[in-house]
């Protein structure tokens, strides 16, 4: 009896603060809530000061360099001549600036239309089969995305060689014999052909598991209540899949965009832009223009060009699918 009424007196009891009196529960919450307002701040700041070392100073670095004419002459003597605007006006003024634009940006088109329309089909496709061949897929879609870029690369040389290559000898075989010794990287558009392979096929595993984790979200009684109305595949897909996949697809196709416009080993290691330069992109022409023919400061003015040109496609790409949701709205 005694321990209950002692436990009872203290539940009663007030808590005393320092000096006899109560603490303030106000203050203390407000600490703890500036506090917690200041963890998320705190969580980012090693990722945040990573950030501007690793890219924020070497992006200031080739600002700086843009506005310098730096050639091999002015690398050996450590000199530092500022020419402004120069090597941008030079730049601009120029036919083949706008010629690797205009080529970059019908390269990026082509290759990420074909990326999302065989990524969407093999995302339908894995929703569609068993567990054991959805699993083989997904397997064999994974190892492809796994691969580095420069190893495949290489098996694309290999495959598509003039003279030892598994292609030409196949279409040998089937009775195209002027191909036995065809030289795919000779001309322009066998080159761009070559290289669109190797990027879609590398770019396909990512958008086709993408797109079925998407398909596993969409309930299956709306997929049963429009075959009760009697829609056909086709009606399905537009009525029931295609609504629920376009967050998706609109948010992957974003991101092709960019892995595209912005390709380099690729195009690099099948050919240097090759032949005669016909198959240079921007990030190409840049390099070359910077390293290769030793105009770093050309070089510098090109890729800032280059991120210009990516942000407003870009731009231009989220501004149409903004405008598309409000009107559905």
């Amino acid at each position: 009896m005694a321990v209950q009424l002692d436990d009872a007196v203290d539940k009663r009891a007030p808590r005393i603060g320092k000096g006899g009196a109560p603490p303030s529960g106000r203050a203390t919450g407000t600490r703890r809530t500036r506090t917690g307002r200041a963890t998320p701040y705190l969580l980012l700041l090693p990722a945040l000061l990573a950030t501007a070392v690793f890219l924020g100073w070497p992006m200031v670095r080739n600002i700086l360099l843009s506005f310098q004419t730096l050639n091999m002459k002015e690398l050996i003597q450590h000199l530092t001549v500022w020419n402004g605007t120069g090597n941008f006006g030079e730049i601009l003024g120029g036919e083949e600036f706008w010629r690797v634009t205009l080529r970059t940006l019908v390269f990026t088109a082509v290759n990420v239309t074909l990326i999302m329309t065989l990524g969407v089909l093999i995302g339908l496709l894995l929703a569609r089969l068993g567990k054991k061949m959805r699993l083989a897929l997904s397997v064999a879609l994974v190892l492809a995305w796994a691969m580095p870029v420069i190893a495949a690369t290489t098996v694309f040389q290999w495959l598509f060689d003039s003279r030892y290559g598994v292609v030409n000898w196949v279409l040998d075989q089937l009775g195209w014999h002027s191909m036995a010794h065809y030289d795919w990287v000779g001309t322009q558009l066998s080159t761009f052909f070559v290289i669109t392979l190797l990027i879609v096929w590398q770019s396909l595993p990512f958008v086709a598991l993408n797109l079925y984790a998407a398909t596993t979200t969409i309930p299956k009684e709306l997929y049963e209540a429009a075959r009760m109305d009697g829609a056909g595949t086709w009606k399905v897909f537009t009525t029931v899949t295609f609504p629920f996949l376009k967050p998706f697809f609109l948010a992957t196709t974003f991101l092709e965009v960019i892995w595209v416009f912005k390709a380099f080993p690729q195009i690099f290691a099948i050919n240097k832009g090759g032949p005669d330069r016909l198959t240079e992109t921007l990030p190409i022409y840049a390099f070359t223009e910077g390293v290769g023919n030793l105009h770093f400061g050309m070089g510098a003015a090109i890729s800032l060009l280059t991120i210009a040109v990516l942000l407003a496609v870009t731009a231009y790409y989220l501004r149409l699918t903004l405008k598309q949701e409000e009107d559905e709205l």
